[in-house]
């Protein structure tokens, strides 16, 4: 049996959740609280971005510099 089956919520039980945080929130701070969520999943893509270019950076400099050192061998191997 999956394992992520068993905790996947389905229709019924995202409606109960749902009306959980409508009661421990409110209706007025409900917008407040999405605000910052999303708020805060985009400070987290943000950054991820910023990661992952670094990284791709990274690689890219350190390709520049086995092919200058191949590019020198083969240089002075010439000579």
């Amino acid at each position: 049996m999956n394992i992520e089956l068993l905790f996947m919520p389905g229709g019924t039980e995202l409606i109960v959740i749902l009306f959980v945080v409508l009661l421990l929130f409110g209706g007025k701070k409900i917008p407040e609280l999405m605000r910052g969520l999303g708020k805060g999943i985009r400070e987290f893509n943000n950054a991820k971005a910023t990661v992952e270019d670094e990284i791709k950076r990274g690689i890219k400099e350190s390709e520049a510099e086995e092919m200058e050192k191949i590019a020198e061998k083969a240089k002075s191997a010439k000579e």
